[in-house]
């Protein structure tokens, strides 16, 4: 194509897509009040996404802090015209439960996995920081076992950042003014009122969740559960079992909860949801009344992000599991999973750790109450992300999986002989177990605007494509020269993300061109220096 046809087409396409007049050149970027998820997860808002680690030993504190910080750099961005203000409060809630302390074999090291890792959080806050958000506006929030806060690093670790990390396990009445912010759960079966610890969904408020890829007696720690320590002390006890009294106001319970939970658990032992015929309190019934008070938690509160950090995973539960010593295990199984809704990041996270997700009650429940479309985690749409923040829709079989033993609802009842710790990977039929498909991939051509636009250095640039097939997208400067490629051959039907590194090149006007089958698509891109 040569110059005059080019511009011919570009017209036809529409410059006018550029956000800046060119009069902004040789004057710096404007200032970004404002920062975000990227607008690609957003805009992606039930697929799951898989970022690749590399590290070598979960004992690398500055790698581990590394894969934090490139990860939020590559997730969390500046905005200028929308998003949270830089001087908004963010609530961090990694999954900072009992390190179980008082079990004769506890040392620091073989307890590691039992926590969010503490590096890759700091890692996280020192962006933050860069975007321009306080360390005093980073609070981390967990309501058990302040006492175990320091064996995980997480006093040090705020010494060191300025973030807020403090004991919030007395009860309600007692924590200091301030400190609560209640919601109502309309929806609720169980609860009809939640104390949260602020600024955990409070007005204005950016929550980042993140959970850890580690089993335990309901299956993968998921982030769903995750969210529950960010309850206030006596509402958090969502593990109690059916018919235990909670320390909790009575006023915010629903008055008819236990019966409803039990005419649900009925109705689902007849629908067949797998293992939830286990008899005793224990089993399935327990289980239903778990699932029933996470699902209330979830259903009002949406963090701007759910995280898994799976740079090393664990099996078993706390410090018990399935080593030749009864010890729980570490693996460097070096993955982040990530998404914008809880219970498909949980779906991709069990059948990382070698599970079948279908046999796991709380996504049933989940599909049941409208909080996902499937649990089948063949039709979650996945991409692969990189920390320069691309996304490249990929099959979930082309990630390796950690198998991570567990003793969720052991099978060892009506002459079965399932051991303590087992995969929970026995087939299950999706089609007959889900109310819903989610929402199929685009079947459509288009290229989305560049973000940042204008940008100073490297800027990423969305694209879809209605089936599989050839694809080039390349960089064309004003004078018709095609200056880099940024995508060239076979690519999968739905999104795509690539990323523009133009640290050598000259401020100006570019146009992002996509090719396919044909057709193609221009945009005007802006870069400034």
């Amino acid at each position: 194509m040569d110059r005059r046809t080019f511009l011919s087409a570009l017209g036809a396409a529409g410059a006018s897509s550029l956000v800046y007049s060119r009069e902004v050149f040789g004057r710096p970027l404007p200032s970004a009040p404002y920062f975000g998820v990227h607008p690609f997860i957003e805009s992606n808002p039930e697929a799951v996404f898989i970022l690749r680690t590399s590290v070598d030993s979960k004992l690398n504190s500055a790698a581990k802090r590394q894969t934090g910080l490139d990860f939020a750099s590559s997730v969390l961005v500046p905005m200028t015209t929308a998003g949270t203000p830089v001087e908004a409060n963010v609530a961090i809630k990694p999954n900072l439960t009992c390190r179980s302390r008082s079990h004769p074999a506890y040392t620091i090291e073989r307890s590691m996995g039992i926590v969010t890792d503490v590096w890759f959080v700091e890692g996280i806050i020192e962006h933050l920081k860069s975007l321009g958000v306080q360390g005093s506006h980073c609070f981390i929030r967990e309501v058990n076992c302040y006492a175990d806060f320091a064996d995980g690093g997480y006093i040090d670790m705020a010494a060191r950042t300025g973030a807020d990390v403090r004991s919030l396990g007395a009860p309600v009445g007692s924590l200091p003014s301030g400190s609560v912010q209640w919601a109502d759960v309309p929806m609720g079966i169980w609860f009809s009122r939640i104390p949260y610890l602020w600024p955990v969904n409070a007005p204005g408020s950016f929550l980042i969740n993140i959970a850890k890829f580690k089993t335990h007696l309901m299956g993968v720690t998921g982030c769903a559960k995750n969210l529950q320590g960010s309850i206030c002390s006596g509402y958090v006890s969502h593990c109690r079992q059916y018919g235990q009294s909670m320390n909790v106001d009575s006023a915010h319970v629903r008055p008819d909860a236990n019966s409803v939970i039990m005419d649900n658990y009925l109705r689902h032992v007849a629908d067949g949801i797998p293992r939830w015929d286990r008899p005793g309190n224990d089993g399935g019934i327990w289980q239903e009344t778990w699932a029933t008070r996470c699902l209330d938690n979830n259903s009002v509160t949406k963090p701007a992000l759910h995280i898994m950090e799976g740079i090393y995973g664990r099996d078993g539960h706390f410090m018990d599991g399935p080593s030749a010593e009864g010890l729980a295990t570490d693996y460097m199984s070096n993955v982040v999973l990530f998404g914008k809704n809880p219970f498909n990041v949980d779906v991709i996270a069990h059948w990382m750790g070698g599970h079948e997700p279908g046999n796991f009650g709380l996504f049933h429940l989940a599909v049941e109450r409208g909080l996902t479309s499937t649990i089948d985690p063949m039709k979650i749409t996945v991409f692969e992300w990189t920390t320069t923040s691309t996304a490249t829709q990929r099959l979930l079989t082309a990630f390796a999986r950690t198998p991570l033993l567990t003793n969720f609802l052991r099978r060892d009842y009506n002459g079965q002989t399932e051991p303590q710790w087992h995969l929970v990977n026995e087939p299950h039929d999706y089609p007959t177990a889900v109310s819903g498909n989610p929402s199929p991939a685009p079947r459509e051509f288009a290229l989305s605007q560049n973000f940042p636009n204008p940008f100073n250095g490297s800027t990423t640039v969305q694209f879809t494509i209605p089936e599989p097939g050839p694809v080039r997208v390349d960089v064309v400067s004003i004078e018709g020269e095609v200056v880099d490629v940024l995508a060239e051959g076979i690519l999968g039907r739905g999104s795509h993300l690539v990323r523009w590194e133009a640290n050598h090149h000259a401020s100006g006007v570019y146009f992002c061109r996509l090719q396919f089958a044909g057709m193609s698509r221009v945009k005007a891109m802006a870069l400034i220096r």
